[in-house]
Parts: structure tokens; sequence; C-alpha cells
């Protein structure tokens, strides 16, 4: 089964394809729905109380399998094939890891604002790109995560658009994303309280 994704998605390869769950899925309309039901669940068990160890790779890992694990085989499983953006495979778990100590001197020592703190971990999850595909949405939801439970901030409203399809709010991001490759990150700051 091959998808279309939009610009800026991560393409799957055959192998990854096939750990579709729900084999009834023919279009990618289906696969949205199927996935947002299941992220939409994960959403009201991330925010209702506060997690331990939040700043984990286990827990990053944790996460992806309750977005994605009623769709995808290799949900919470890092990927292992090269993408179109992300490190290589075998960098993954060493750079989250890197990542999320990285994330806790910034809040134990107050190392930037809490916005900045969150945009810079989102970034830098974005980047790396740790999954075969959800990227996006995990690292948005891990970035609202901290910001409600370890910083006590209101969650960001990401361009209050779609990001999941392809249109100008997910153009507006992806083009803030590029921004902070470039170390600028002030089209991000912006566009996460928009």
């Amino acid at each position: 089964m091959i998808f279309d994704a939009p610009e800026g998605a991560t393409p799957l390869d055959p192998d990854e394809a096939d750990g579709l769950l729900l084999t009834h899925i023919t279009t990618r309309a289906e696969l949205d729905r199927w996935e947002q039901e299941n992220i939409a669940e994960t959403e009201a068990w991330a925010f209702r109380r506060a997690h331990p160890n939040i700043l984990t790779d286990g827990f990053a890992r944790r996460l992806h399998k309750r977005m994605f694990g009623h769709v995808w085989r290799w949900a919470g499983l890092y990927r292992k094939t090269g993408k179109n953006i992300g490190l290589p495979a075998w960098q993954i778990a060493t750079e989250l890891r890197t990542l999320c100590d990285d994330c806790v001197f910034w809040i134990e020592y107050d190392s930037y604002p809490f916005d900045e703190i969150a945009a810079r971990f989102h970034h830098r999850l974005t980047a790396i790109h740790p999954f075969a595909n959800g990227n996006g949405r995990h690292a948005r939801m891990m970035t609202d995560i901290i910001l409600v439970h370890l910083l006590k901030q209101p969650r960001f409203t990401w361009g209050s658009g779609n990001l999941v399809n392809a249109g100008d709010c997910r153009k507006q991001y992806v083009e803030a994303l590029r921004a902070a490759d470039r170390y600028d990150y002030g089209p991000l700051l912006a566009f996460v309280r928009s």
C-alpha cells in the first residue's frame, strides 16, 4: 500500500507500509482518520495526569506506540531506514537521549524562556526523526506534554491549523522548522503561539 504524503512528510518504504495493521484501509483519508482516533485517545491519556520520566527515550517510544500502535506494527520502534530528513538510523537512540538530557539541563538552569525550551526541543526532535512516520505529530505532542507537565505552561497552538495535510499552515510550519535549522528560532517561536 502506497499513500501520497504531503510536502515535508516522511515517505514509507515498502517494508514499513507492510506494517499496516488495518488491512481494510485503502486511502490516505482512511489512514488519517484511524491514526487520528488513536492519537485522540493518547492525548486524553497524556494530559489527564503527569507522567514520570517524560524526558527519556523510553517515554518518547511509549508515546509513539500509544499514538500509532493500533495502526502500525512498528509504532514505538526506531526506524531502521534512511529518510528524506533525519539523522542516520544508527544515531537515533544516542541523539534522542542527548536531546532529553539537554532539555533537562535547559529547564534546571533556566537556559531559555519556557517557550524557547519547548521550541528547541521540538525542532531537534523533528530533526532526529526517530520513527518511520508520525514524527511531526509525535514531536508536537511530546513538546506539549513538556510544556504542560514540566514547565506548567499552556500547550502550543501550532498555528491553529491542520499540520497533517498540505496547506498554508503546514507550509508555514515547515518553513519555521527550516529557519530553525539555520539557528533562527524566531519564526518557530512566532508560529507555535499563533
